[in-house]
């Protein structure tokens, strides 16, 4: 290591964030700076701290505002899975992660979701309802103001769906919860909502559900195939 500098040690898992160049081996040699948190050494590098499960110094746990001594070198950890709530079961997801907020509430998990909700509107929600932000922006991800978000790993909606459910581990009630708007899903006797239907489903379908918020109507069979696999796969 160069005089003046210090070392940084990516966990594996962690080193998709950082730039391509220091990706295969984890390591950046930094610039000494005295006033430096090792907190802000690691989002400088790309790395949000809701991503990291422990920051070491010499085999020793060092606090996020600790600072490091020249040729000191600093393992950043990943954090341990599954990851304890720390709070109540309950998600905000940006205005990337529409679908991913259908399949939570598929399976009952409450997921807050406005696509017209900007960053400073989503990390006032988020602490004023004591909510996990879930994004895929590492910036947003980065707001001091925040105590509970995650990265979302994966492009595709089912990818995201097992990595916060792998992650988090949060109670599943399927169906109990409306996917369109989040409100409580009731059983609903068949005459109540039979003007809402059409035809050949007053004649195949007798039980119903509804909606208590929106007031949509679902069935069985009412889902595609896809969506039900999703229940299967974590039931």
């Amino acid at each position: 290591m160069a005089p003046g500098t210090v070392r940084l040690r990516v966990h594996p898992a962690l080193r998709f964030l950082l730039q391509r160049k220091a990706r295969d081996n984890g390591e950046l040699e930094l610039p000494h700076d005295p006033t430096a948190t090792v907190a802000h050494l690691v989002q400088s590098v790309g790395v949000p701290l809701t991503e990291v499960g422990d920051l070491v110094v010499a085999d020793a746990s060092v606090p996020w505002r600790s600072r490091l001594r020249e040729q000191d070198q600093l393992d950043v950890v990943v954090r341990a899975r599954p990851q304890p709530l720390d709070g109540p079961p309950l998600f905000l997801l940006d205005v990337h992660l529409g679908a991913l907020a259908r399949r939570l509430r598929l399976l009952g998990v409450e997921a807050a979701y406005d696509n017209d909700a900007d960053d400073n509107q989503l990390v006032e929600q988020a602490e004023r309802e004591d909510r996990i932000l879930l994004s895929r922006d590492r910036g947003l991800l980065m707001r001091r103001a925040l105590r509970r978000a995650a990265f979302v790993h994966g492009q595709h909606p089912d990818v995201q769906l097992a990595d916060v459910v792998e992650r988090f581990r949060p109670p599943l009630r399927p169906w109990s919860l409306c996917p369109a708007c989040g409100g409580i899903v009731m059983p609903v006797p068949k005459a109540e909502v039979a003007g809402q239907l059409q035809p050949g489903t007053l004649r195949t379908q007798e039980r119903f559900s509804r909606c208590q918020t929106c007031g949509h109507v679902y069935w069985h069979g009412a889902h595609d195939a896809k969506l039900q696999q999703v229940i299967r796969t974590y039931t």
